[in-house]
C-alpha cells in the first residue's frame, strides 16, 4: 500500500497523544503526580496538540476533507465511523480532567474519575484506529491479530516515553517511576512488533493469481499482458513495491531508533548514570519518534491488497 504521510502522522501522533492522556490518568490515580496547574497545562497541551493535530491530518487523506463528518454516520458497521464517534466523545472526560487539574488543582476524586474513564476511551480510540485496517481481509499484511496489540502498545509506549521526560522537565521525584514505566512499555512495544513481523515472515500463502482467477485447477497462472498500458490509482495506492533490501534496512531503524537507543538512555537515566535526565529523555522522545515513523512507514509500504494479483502479483 501507497504511505500516506498524513495517515502515517494521524496513526502515530495521535496514539502518542492518547497513550500519554492514558498514562496522566493513571499516574494521576497512583499519587505520582500533583495536580499542579502548570504541570497540567503543559502536559495535557501537549497531548491535545498530537491527539488533535493527528485527527486533523487523517482528513487529508481523503478526497474531499470537507465531508469527512459524513464519515461518522455509519458507525453500525464501519470501524472508521466508530474511531471518529468515540475521538470525539473522549474529549468530554478528558477535557473535563484537564479543567479540574488546570482550574482547580485537583486530579483526585470526580475529577481522577474523570481522567479514567477518559484513559478508558482513549485506548478504545487507538483500538478502533487499529480495526480500520485489522477488519481489512484483503490486506492479509494488516488482518492479523497482532495488529489491535500492537497499536496500543505502541500508543502506551510512546505516551510513557512522554511522560517520563515531562517528569523530568518538572524535576518530579517520582521520576525513577516514570522511567521504569517506560522501560516496561518500550519492552512490550518490541515484543510485540518482533511477533508481529515474524508472524508475516512465517504466514502461508493466502492468495494466488490461480486463486483469485478460479483457475488453481489448470495450473499455475501467470499474466501474459498487463490490464493497462500506464499506471492507475490501483496500482499507484494498493500495488506500491518496496525493495526487500530498503524494508530491511528501515527495520533495523525502527528497532534500533524506536526501541533500543531509547530503552539504553532510559535505563542509564532510571540508575542514575546519565547527568541532566532532561536532555537525554529528549534525545529518547525524539528517537522514539523516528523510529516509530519508521515503523508505521513500513506497516503501510510492506502490505499487499489482493487486487495486485491482477496486475502481474503471484501471491499475496
Amino acid at each position: 500500500m501507497h504511505p500516506a504521510k498524513s495517515v502515517i502522522f494521524f496513526t502515530t501522533a495521535s496514539g502518542a497523544g492518547y497513550g500519554l492522556l492514558v498514562w496522566l490518568a493513571v499516574c494521576a490515580a497512583l499519587g505520582w503526580l500533583p495536580a499542579a496547574p502548570l504541570l497540567g497545562f503543559v502536559a495535557f497541551a501537549l497531548a491535545f496538540l498530537l491527539v488533535v493535530g493527528g485527527l486533523l491530518s487523517s482528513t487529508f487523506h481523503l478526497g474531499h476533507p470537507e465531508r469527512a463528518w459524513r464519515a461518522m454516520s455509519q458507525w453500525k458497521t464501519s470501524w472508521l465511523s466508530r474511531e471518529g464517534v468515540i475521538a470525539i466523545l473522549t474529549f468530554i472526560p478528558t477535557g473535563l480532567f484537564a479543567a479540574g487539574w488546570v482550574f482547580l488543582g485537583r486530579n483526585d476524586g470526580i475529577i481522577g474519575a474523570l481522567g479514567l474513564a477518559g484513559a478508558a476511551m482513549s485506548l478504545m480510540t487507538v483500538f478502533c484506529t487499529a480495526m480500520i485496517y485489522g477488519s481489512l481481509k484483503a490486506i492479509p499484511a494488516w488482518s492479523s491479530p497482532w495488529t489491535p496489540p500492537a497499536y496500543l502498545v505502541l500508543s502506551l509506549a510512546t505516551g510513557a516515553v512522554l511522560m517520563a521526560f515531562i517528569a523530568a522537565v518538572f524535576a518530579l521525584p517520582q521520576l525513577p517511576e516514570f522511567v521504569l514505566v517506560a522501560l516496561f512499555a518500550l519492552a512490550a512495544g518490541l515484543a510485540i512488533k518482533l511477533a508481529y513481523w515474524g508472524s508475516r515472515a512465517a504466514a502461508p500463502v493466502t492468495s494466488t493469481s490461480a486463486s483469485a482467477t478460479g483457475l488453481e485447477r489448470l495450473g499455475k497462472v501467470t499474466l501474459i499482458e498487463a490490464p493497462h498500458t500506464e499506471s492507475n490509482y490501483l496500482m499507484d495506492e494498493m500495488g506500491f513495491r518496496i525493495a526487500r533490501k530498503h524494508a530491511s534496512r528501515l527495520r533495523a531503524h525502527a528497532i534500533v531508533l524506536g526501541f533500543l537507543l531509547p530503552l539504553a538512555l532510559m535505563a542509564a537515566v532510571g540508575w542514575g548514570h546519565m547527568p541532566m535526565p532532561v536532555i537525554w529523555l529528549g534525545v529518547s522522545v525524539l528517537s522514539c519518534a523516528l523510529g516509530i515513523i519508521a515503523e508505521r512507514w513500513l506497516f503501510f509500504a510492506e502490505a499487499r491488497h489482493v487486487v495486485t494479483l491482477y496486475y502481474g502479483a503471484t501471491s499475496v
